[in-house]
């Protein structure tokens, strides 16, 4: 007898038969393990469903399900599966199956292993690839876990989305990109967690109307804040239902709407004017700074300190040739350089400290006198964009001084948007938008452990 290796199939109730395997080739080129056998009727499956009457074998039919795949190969269960007819209603109805998985011609084992490799991110693609599903198959497996997870089933058999897990000191809200055509979406997040917590089309007033509704007020008692961009629609939501949160507006969206909308517009503005009045080597000397203007004083040390250091930012390559690249100094003498020649940099380089000194103080009064300072440099320019920015101060004026207080951050907001990024392009983008949202919702809970527990085995 050839040796072999034994192993629980945990096929319940399926009895094999192992003088009967064969081994047959698909036509994708993988090899289909047939294993027979039987699968013996029970006292219950005779039960007629309609009157109750014991029912009488009214023929058979093989009944073929996929198995967990062995190492490259899959696996194939077959069994006669027994018919009945009831003698009093006239009923007919098949034997029941326990290992079969509910709505597929798979086992339930197989089932479970494919929602085991969805559940750790793998695309329907990789799963369909080593289960041996299909992928429509692996699709509709996929959505029904993530319903059974986080939806409910109401009385009418209709789903809703579950209510939130836990209750948050503070939330994050934002709007991200759904399909080409600005056609966008809302999406609301627990700052404490990163957990998904709400996401719906658009990114009007409703959106967050809807959220209230879903979770109830009484939810919102133990919210203190909430970090969002500049969208008004979102700050007059909660100042009109809510008394005790504070929109706050952290550090990166004040500037990056400084640095696009006054740095970058203002050296356009003094490039065109300086080429205009015949000056074409100062208008020359402002190409190529946009990095080095929106850049702190900091960073700009650093960089200088990299190239002191012959640090090399590109290696070279030997299997694809490329040059090797060393950091390059002087940016900080450069720096100087365009502030000194030139006024309106000059007040960008103030003002950009006077931000950065703002977020750094702990006392609101502080924070509020800087930013008020600030508003009065702007305005003293004269220029329109440092106008423009005045404004955008001071109407976000409470939401910007409530971080002193509140050093909340919407930077799990930005990571979550590049997690829907990551998600879209796994799979080359989703026309199914439920099931889209419903990965984010399992995307943002999983466990992003870097090094996995070992599978020694335990003491």
């Amino acid at each position: 007898m050839d040796n072999v290796i034994s192993f629980p199939s945990l096929l319940v109730g399926f009895e094999q038969d192992v003088s009967r395997i064969r081994r047959m080739n698909t036509r994708s080129g993988r090899i289909n393990n047939i294993l027979e056998g039987t699968y013996p009727v029970q006292e219950h499956h005779r039960n007629c469903g309609r009157c109750g009457c014991t029912g009488h074998v009214h023929g058979a039919r093989n009944l073929e399900l996929l198995h967990l795949p062995f190492g490259g190969e899959l696996t194939t269960i077959r069994f006669p599966r027994t018919r009945f007819i009831c003698p009093l209603c006239g009923a007919t109805w098949m034997q029941d199956v326990g290992i079969k998985a509910e709505g597929h011609f798979i086992t339930s084992q197989l089932e479970a292993f494919a929602c085991s490799l969805l559940e750790k991110g793998l695309t329907l693609k990789m799963v369909s690839s080593l289960t041996g599903l299909g992928r429509n198959t692996v699709k509709e497996i996929d959505k029904k876990r993530l319903e059974d997870r986080y939806t409910t089933l109401e009385a009418d058999g209709s789903r809703s989305l579950a209510k939130p897990e836990r209750r948050t000191r503070a939330i994050g809200i934002d709007e991200f990109k759904l399909h080409d055509g600005h056609v966008y979406a809302t999406i609301i997040i627990d700052l404490e967690t990163g957990y998904v917590l709400w996401l719906a089309h658009g990114k009007k007033k409703q959106a967050v109307l809807d959220f209230i509704d879903h979770v109830g007020k009484d939810w919102f008692d133990t919210v203190e804040a909430v970090a969002c961009d500049m969208n008004s629609n979102y700050q007059d939501v909660f100042e009109e239902e809510f008394d005790h949160i504070q929109v706050v507006y952290d550090h990166f969206h004040i500037v990056k709407n400084f640095n696009e909308k006054v740095v970058a517009e203002v050296r356009k503005d003094e490039q065109r004017r300086l080429y205009a009045q015949g000056d074409k080597k100062a208008a020359k000397a402002l190409k190529k700074t946009k990095y080095i203007l929106c850049s702190k004083r900091e960073t700009l040390q650093k960089k200088d300190k990299a190239a002191s250091d012959g640090k090399t930012i590109v290696h070279e390559g030997r299997l694809f040739p490329r040059n090797e690249v060393k950091a390059s100094g002087g940016k900080e003498s450069r720096y100087d350089e365009l502030i000194r020649d030139n006024k309106l940099l000059f007040t960008l380089d103030l003002v950009k400290e006077s931000l950065d000194e703002a977020y750094k103080t702990k006392d609101e009064a502080e924070m509020s006198e800087l930013v008020c300072e600030m508003i009065d440099t702007c305005r003293q320019t004269g220029n329109k964009h440092f106008k423009w920015f005045a404004r955008l101060l001071e109407n976000h004026f409470e939401g910007i001084i409530a971080h002193a207080s509140l050093t909340y951050s919407s930077g799990k907001v930005e990571g979550t948007n590049n997690m829907i990024k990551t998600v879209r392009r796994q799979a080359y983008g989703y026309r199914d938008d439920e099931y889209f949202f419903l990965k984010l919702f399992d995307a943002s809970r999983r466990d992003k452990a870097i090094n996995s527990k070992s599978h020694r085995k335990s003491d």
